[in-house]
Order: C-alpha cells, then sequence, then structure tokens
C-alpha cells in the first residue's frame, strides 16, 4: 500500500518507475507479472472526435462605451452564444461556441479553438440593438478562454454500420455511411482509455488533474450520458497551453465535428488498481450497432481496430496516377493529406478514409474489420487518434517526472 505523498516523493527524488498505458500493456502482452510494488504511475490517454466540447471565450472587441449588449456574435463565421453576463458596455463580449457549431460545410467550432490555439487571428463580428462591431483577435487578446467538455473518454463506444441501401448522412461518416453494411464506423482509444484503467473510479474523479489538449485541467465530475457501464467526464482547462496537434475540427457527412484529447496519469496505490491496469484491446467488447435504429447486431472487441499492424496511414508517392481530382485530398476529415505535401502528422488522425478513397491504392494502412452475423466489414473510419492519445501519454509522463504535474495542486490556474 502506498499513498500520493510517497509517490511524489518518489519523482522528487528520481526513483518513481512510470509508464505510459503502452509501455504498461506492452509489459502485460510479454507475460510480467507486476504488482504495485513495481509500478507507481501509470499515464492513460484518448484522443478523438468529442461533440460535447465548447469553449468559454471573454474578448474585448471594441472602447468602452460602444455598444451595450450583444444580441449575436460570431467568431470566423461560426455562430456564438452570448454569455450569461453581460457587460459589452465595457466594450468586452463573452461567449459560448459549441465545437459543434457550423460556420459551413467545411469549419466548424473545433476549426476554430484550433485557430485560436495556434495564434491565428479571429474575426469577431458583434451585432447589437444598433450597430455591429468587428474586431480581429488573437488568443493573447483573450482575457478569458477555456474549453469544457460535457462528456469525455467514454468507458468504450459503438461501433456502426448501416443496414440501408442508401447512404446516410451522419457525424459516424465523412461521405455517409454506405450500405448495406459495407463499411464499419469505430470510436474509442481501447486499452488506454483512462475510464478503461481506472474501473474501480479509485483515481479519477472530480477535482482529479488532467490534460485537455496538453493544457493542465481538472475533471469536474461526471459527464452527460454518463452511466456505471459507460462512464465518462466532464472536465475544464485553459486554451492557454493547448498544444494544436491535439484538437481541431473534423469533417462528417452531417457536418464539422470537434477532436478533443484527454490524458489523465493513474497512480498505483495497491494491487486494486493494478488488476484495473491490466485491461487489455482484447477484453473490451466493441458493440457493433445499426445506425438508424441503434439495434446491436453482434460485437467485436478494440484488438479488431487497434491490435492491427501498421496502424498509421502511409503515403507512396511512386504509387500514385495523379488523377485530375485527388480523392483521398478532397475526402480527408482533417486537412491533413495533399498530393503535394503528403500527410501532415499533426493533422492527420490516421483515420483511414483516404485509404478507402484513393482509386489507385496510393495509401497502406491496418485498417481493421468487425464481423457481423457471419461476414466480416471493414472498418473505413476511425475517429480516434490512438497515436497521437499515446503521444499525449508521453507529455504527461514527461511532465510527471520534471515534476510539472501534480495529482493533488488542482488543475486550473
Amino acid at each position: 500500500m502506498k499513498t500520493i505523498n510517497e509517490i511524489e516523493e518518489k519523482i522528487r527524488n528520481g526513483s518513481a518507475v512510470v509508464y505510459t498505458a503502452a509501455e504498461f500493456k506492452r509489459l502485460i502482452r510479454e507475460g510480467a507479472e507486476v504488482t504495485a510494488a513495481d509500478v507507481d504511475v501509470v499515464t492513460t490517454g484518448t484522443c478523438g472526435v468529442m461533440s460535447g466540447t465548447a469553449a468559454v471565450l471573454s474578448v474585448p472587441v471594441a472602447k468602452p462605451g460602444t455598444f451595450e449588449r450583444a444580441e449575436r456574435i460570431w467568431a470566423n463565421g461560426v455562430p456564438c452564444m452570448p454569455g450569461p453576463c453581460p457587460n459589452e458596455r465595457l466594450g468586452i463580449v463573452d461567449m459560448i461556441v459549441s465545437g459543434t457549431a457550423h460556420a459551413g460545410a467545411g469549419y466548424g467550432g473545433g476549426h476554430l479553438f484550433r485557430d485560436i490555439v495556434e495564434g491565428r487571428g479571429i474575426e469577431v463580428v458583434v451585432e447589437a440593438a444598433d450597430r455591429s462591431v468587428e474586431a480581429t483577435v488573437t488568443l493573447d487578446d483573450f482575457a478569458y478562454a477555456r474549453l469544457f467538455t460535457t462528456r469525455t473518454a467514454y468507458k468504450n463506444y459503438t461501433a456502426y454500420v448501416n443496414r440501408q441501401p442508401t447512404r446516410i448522412k451522419t457525424i459516424f461518416s465523412i461521405e455517409g455511411l454506405q450500405g448495406p453494411c459495407r463499411e464499419a464506423s469505430v470510436s474509442g482509444c481501447g486499452e488506454i482509455n483512462p475510464l478503461e484503467n481506472d474501473p474501480l473510479g479509485l483515481a479519477i474523479g472530480a477535482g482529479t488533474p488532467v490534460l485537455l489538449n496538453g493544457s493542465v485541467g481538472m475533471v469536474t465530475g461526471e459527464g452527460t450520458r454518463s452511466t456505471s457501464e459507460r462512464p465518462n467526464l466532464t472536465v475544464i482547462a485553459d486554451m492557454t497551453g493547448m498544444q494544436p496537434r491535439y484538437m481541431g475540427g473534423f469533417k462528417t457527412s452531417a457536418g464539422p465535428e470537434c477532436i478533443t484529447s484527454l490524458g489523465a496519469a493513474i497512480p498505483v496505490l495497491d494491487d486494486r488498481q493494478i488488476a484495473g491496469l491490466l485491461v487489455l484491446d482484447e477484453g473490451i467488447p466493441l458493440p457493433v450497432a445499426d445506425i438508424t435504429t441503434r439495434t446491436v447486431l453482434g460485437e467485436g472487441t478494440y484488438a479488431d481496430v487497434w491490435q492491427q499492424p501498421d496502424r498509421e496511414v502511409t503515403y507512396h508517392p511512386g504509387w500514385c496516377e495523379e488523377c485530375s481530382t485527388c480523392a483521398a485530398a478532397a475526402v480527408c476529415p482533417t486537412g491533413a493529406f495533399s498530393r503535394e505535401a503528403g500527410i501532415d502528422r499533426d493533422r492527420c488522425l490516421a483515420c483511414t478514409a483516404c485509404l478507402f478513397a484513393c482509386p489507385n491504392d496510393a495509401f497502406e494502412a491496418g485498417e481493421g474489420s468487425l464481423r457481423v452475423r457471419g461476414r466480416r466489414i471493414p472498418i473505413t473510419l476511425r475517429q480516434s487518434g490512438r497515436t497521437l492519445a499515446e503521444d499525449l501519454c508521453r507529455d504527461l509522463k514527461e511532465m510527471i517526472l520534471d515534476s510539472r504535474f501534480t495529482f493533488t495542486g488542482g488543475g486550473i490556474r
């Protein structure tokens, strides 16, 4: 039995044993018998499309006294909701922006959040009763900029297929989910997900410090739609300090969605936590459901998604026949690919959409498949970035070893 204070003292004196979730799982697969005496901390993470993401922003847009009350606000064309505490007479507007709000088919709240964190100029338009005010601002101008989630890190999710003969527009597809049962869409990072590794809730709960898109934040409690079987979290963090590669927009056939990443450290106090950390992709169920009725048709595991060779997408320029219109670039939901520049790894979610769109087979990846009622259905869309989540776990590990992350210090300054 260890205490948090004992673990933090070991971190300070350099004797702590800290693993990322991927490193710990590798040990287990190699047959190691691990007890709480052998490890002090395991860092976990998840990255992917998380609709329940929003931002609360406060920004000066005009001189004091310019207008009295904002009625409508847009940021880079994305509609925002005026904040509940009007103080526009000071020339400042408060606004709430949903990660799934749309400025158009190709740009939404998730794209806006990444642009803010990258330090890009944001065009804010405010309509009041008698005038319109416009301003260009950057993150340095925001007096307050915090991102929060209403449901993050679902313990496990559902794969979806379409049994109808025609395509169905849904956030779980890019061009419309093909039917009947010609493709499957999946979400979730499986064995490295924070809540998969803390099934008893011993380490992660209200007040727990975490990384949200790379910025130190805090769990505020259970998320919406959270159940004992499929829990999720609400989290908040300052946008200052976030890393663009862990966030952004993701275009779907139902409009833009929002990519969000969460990292959590699990201090190993006793063997109960070791028992939770032993979970592997092969033991995590992945129900397969009809996208229309949500009827469960079968069940795979996350090994079908992530225990494949070559999880990352590889582009082979020599195999490209340079079509007049590049189908892979057109379908890429994050804008990570162009024929000239190749794959931008800071934007690529390895969703494999390009793999199935390219008519010349210029891409390779271990895409996986799910067995449903006696047939194998290819996984054509992964809405989670396992490699990015593993990178976030490594970032968190380094922060812990450098004493830049504590388990008791809270997450919001």
